[in-house]
């Protein structure tokens, strides 16, 4: 196991998105965490987070990459087969972690991955 360093900008982005009921975009973290570390810094950090099983990341229906916390992945290892929710009033982004899509793919086909983004209407628009 390689050993990872707690910097305080690693500390503070895995707080934004742990608190976070939403899934945010690396702009949105930009601007919370502010003059703290530029975007290269940022970038770097939730590529770490996210190979360390702490976070995931999945591209939004506008195409702009969204990062969420993780629910009982590990380092190396993530499972994310549920859907996320994108409200396109307040373009919020919602992982919708008890709604989990079944799919049938021929024999010789192997699932790695999916992605699942759904466009509606959130209850706080509503």
């Amino acid at each position: 196991m390689k050993k990872t360093r707690n910097t305080q900008a690693k500390s503070e982005i895995l707080s934004l998105l742990n608190d976070s009921d939403k899934a945010l975009s690396h702009h949105m973290i930009q601007e919370k965490v502010g003059a703290l570390c530029n975007r290269v810094t940022i970038y770097r950090v939730l590529e770490r987070l996210e190979e360390e099983g702490l976070v995931h990341k999945f591209v939004n229906v506008d195409g702009v990459v969204n990062y969420a916390k993780c629910h009982g992945c590990k380092e190396g290892g993530h499972l994310h087969n549920h859907v996320h929710f994108n409200c396109r009033k307040c373009h919020q982004v919602t992982c919708i972690e008890n709604s989990v899509p079944q799919i049938k793919m021929p024999p010789q086909f192997i699932i790695e991955d999916y992605n699942f983004v759904i466009s509606g209407i959130c209850p706080n628009c509503q």
